[in-house]
Parts: structure tokens; sequence; C-alpha cells
């Protein structure tokens, strides 16, 4: 008697520490089965040096150590995420995502949803066994009515717990998914016909067609409670019943192979298309203060686009500079805030906790940042914000009507504006007029209509501060 030698596996796992041809799976258990026949089809397809196999949380987690391709591991549930980040970085790959009932049926079944209905093109081989096999054997999102687990001991109740979930039939709501296939490997006809849905799977991720789900029903003896034979006899008695065997969707004969990517630029001409939006490079200047300054406000007042415009006035003055934006989740409405730091220097922080200068749109900005200030610093705030509240001791406060300027002006959206012509008026920020409208100007590049209106705003501001300053 001859035994075929199963290829694309290592010759030994050393996963214990010594070489072995044990796996860690106990008796009876599907995951062998179902290793060696995405090990054997692989290498048979000619996948073996293009495969990348993501592995999961749960039982097939030291996967890696049997497997002879590429391997990642991935957080519990996040093996799509992890395929299609590969997916975009290697268009060559073969992108296989491994998962049990548990790190797919449960916390990564909106991961599993999401990446089917976009039609990520991986393989993803999806292990049934209706429990938690590595933490117990609780109850899973697959187990069975009336099965008994570690976390329900009378049995599972649809009343209180819900009904065994359906992947397959799931996913065949969705319209991008190629191959949708469930197959059992509780018996050797069976593990056959697993064989031809493993090999189809790979296929399609061979010739570039897609998204192809196999799911594979298989027993999990010491969890169930049963021997080997009679967890087999489980899976075809009653597993089947609930999830019937079968391919559920086959359309890899008339699904299209994605294109191939376009050629990324060279890193020479990238820089000759981005050279005229090049700022100078910086330059080292111990003579130059560093600058600290905080905006403030709520979402929708142009916040960080001035923190950005006055760090772009930075940039073409060869100073060192950062950005750092936090803001809530609205888009309007929501507190808005960034950090702008300008020196002469390479900056160690982007982080402004006490301000040279502070920018505020509204109240609740002002009397949350203003205490904050160092002493000799500006505050620069809005005339619709009552000061009720005095800053601190040495600290300079600028009422600026810049909302009341921009409505009168007729253009609301510009009050930010206002705030860029207070700062060059000031002089407190170190930079030089020219670059904050020159910044001005680049912010209004893809709207070049804008750009006369919003100088003639800023010389309006500078009027103002002119005749009231």
């Amino acid at each position: 008697m001859t035994q075929k030698k199963t290829v694309g596996m290592y010759e030994s796992f050393t996963r214990s520490g010594r070489p072995s041809r044990a796996t860690h799976y106990c008796a009876g258990c599907g995951h062998g089965i179902i290793h060696k026949l995405i090990a054997e089809a692989m290498v048979e397809l000619g996948l073996q040096d293009r495969t990348i196999i993501v592995n999961p949380i749960g039982c097939g987690v030291f996967g890696y150590y049997y497997w002879d391709c590429g391997n990642v591991g991935a957080a519990h549930g996040r093996a799509p995420a992890i395929g299609t980040a590969i997916n975009r970085m290697r268009r060559d790959a073969v992108v296989i995502s491994y998962q049990g009932d548990g790190d797919l049926g449960a916390i990564g079944f909106n991961n599993t949803f999401q990446a089917a209905s976009r039609g990520e093109h991986m393989a993803v081989f999806f292990v049934n066994n209706a429990i938690y096999g590595m933490t117990g054997g609780q109850m899973a999102p697959t187990t069975l009515e009336g099965m008994k687990t570690t976390t329900s001991p009378f049995g599972r109740d649809p009343l209180t717990a819900g009904y065994p979930l359906h992947v397959c039939e799931v996913l065949n709501q969705l319209k991008a998914p190629v191959y949708i296939e469930r197959v059992s490997v509780a018996d050797t006809k069976r593990i056959m016909q697993a064989r031809r849905a493993v090999h189809r799977a790979l296929e399609i991720q061979r010739d570039g067609k897609g998204y192809a789900f196999v799911e594979f029903i298989s027993p999990c003896p010491t969890n169930m409670g049963l021997d080997s034979v009679k967890a087999a006899l489980f899976c075809m008695a009653e597993m089947e019943k609930e999830y019937p065997l079968g391919c559920v969707r086959d359309r890899s004969a008339t699904a299209l192979a994605r294109a191939p990517h376009a050629p990324a630029p060279s890193v020479e001409a990238f820089f000759q298309q981005s050279e005229q939006h090049q700022a100078p490079a910086e330059e080292v200047d111990a003579s130059f203060k560093e600058q600290r300054l905080k905006f403030t406000g709520y979402g929708g007042q142009g916040i960080l686009s001035l923190g950005i415009c006055v760090a772009e006035a930075a940039r073409l003055e060869k100073r060192f500079t950062t950005w750092f934006p936090s803001y809530g989740p609205e888009q309007r409405g929501g507190s808005a805030a960034c950090s702008v730091v300008i020196s002469g220097r390479p900056v160690g922080s982007p982080a402004v906790d006490h301000p040279d200068v502070l920018v505020c749109m509204n109240q609740p900005s002002y009397e949350r940042f203003a205490h904050d200030v160092r002493p000799g610093g500006t505050v620069i705030v809005d005339a619709t914000v009552p000061l009720m509240e005095k800053a601190p001791e040495g600290v300079r406060v600028i009422s600026m009507p810049a909302i009341d300027l921009s409505l009168k002006l007729g253009v609301p959206q510009a009050a930010n504006t206002m705030m860029l012509a207070a700062l060059a008026q000031l002089e407190v920020t170190g930079l030089k007029r020219e670059h904050l409208l020159e910044a001005l100007d680049a912010s209004f590049r893809k709207k070049p209509a804008l750009i006369e209106k919003n100088r003639l705003l800023f010389n309006e501001a500078v009027a103002w501060m002119e005749k009231n300053l």
C-alpha cells in the first residue's frame, strides 16, 4: 500500500519547539482535513508562491505552522480587513481568509459581510462546527436549536438566543460574491466534494474573478462530548439538516477578471508633476522664536482651514511647522480645534497645551482654552463671544467682529478669512503678510473664482482693525 505525500505543508511542524508531524488539533477534528485540502489545491494550481493565508483567532490560529506559503495573523474577526489590505497592495497575491464560526459568524460577521458586499478578491474558508472550540465549548452563532453547550446547558433556546446563523444564505443576498458553497468533511465522499469546492474557490482567485466563500461542516468531538465517529455522524444527521450542503451560487463562468493595476509613476515623474505645489524645504533658523498657535470654534466655521493656511504660510517661509487637528464626530456644530507650531528648528511635538496665540470663534472655546494662554500671549476672540471670564494676567485679548463682518459683506463662510487678517495685522505669527495671502490663495486653488473675493474680504478686515484698534 502506498501513501500519497501531502504537499503544500511544511515537512515538520515546530509549534512546540521541536520538529513534529502532529498538529495541535484534537482527534477527529475537521481542521486538519481542511488544511490538507487547501494546501494540496494551492500546489496543484501552481499558486503556492502567490498565496497569503490570513490566520484567525480560534482553533486555526496556528495554521502558519502548517501551511508552506505566506501567512499573516489577524485580530479576532478581522481577517477580511487584513485580506482587503493585502489585495489593495498586492494584486498578484492569492488571498485566503481562514476562519471559524466564532471568528467569522460572531465578532467578525460585519467584516465578512462588507468584504463580500464589496466583492473583495479572496477565498474565504469558513469552518462551521456549531460551537466555540478553542475557548471551551460555548454556544456559537451556528449552534443548533436545542444543542447543549457550556453556556446553554439546557440547549439553545431561540426565544433568548435567536436562531442559528446561516452564513451562506445571508451572503447569497449580496450581488458581488462569485461563488458560495457549503460542504462537509464528515466522510470520504463529502471530503471529495469539499476538495472540488476548494479548487473552484482558488481557481477564481487565480483568474482574478472575485469573492469566493466555502463553508465546511466540521466535527468537534471534544466539545461535542462525542467520539470521532459519533461526532461525524452528528454532522451528517443533525448539522446538515440545519445547513444543507450544496452550491448556493457559481457565477465563475461569466465573472470578469479584474483589470491589472495601472503602472505607478516613477518617483521622478511624481515630483515633476507636483513640483509646482511644493513649498521650499525648511531651513534651521535659531533666531526664530517658536510660535505655538491654537484655533478653536465649532465645525463649519473653517477652523481647520484657518490652521492649514497659517501652516502653509510657515512652509513658504522655510519654517518647520506642524498642523494637528482635533474635532468631534459631527460635520457641523460639533467642537473643532487645531494646533499649529511654527519653529526655526525641527518641531518636537505638534500638541499645543499652552498657546502663544489663541483664536476663538465661539464662547465654549474661549471659556475652555483662554486660561491656557501663556503670559505675554494673545487671544483673538470673535465679538459675538461675551467675555464673562477674564484671561490670565499678562494676556492681551482682542475682540474681532469676524462673524458680523463676514455677514455684512455677504459671505458668512468667510469669518476665518477675517481672523487670518487679524493675525496678519497684529503680527503675532512671526510670518509675513504676503505669505499669509499666498497661502490663502492656495487654499482656493480648486475654486479660483473665490481667490479675489477672499483677498477683498481680507483687506476689509485689515481696514476695520486699522480704524478700530
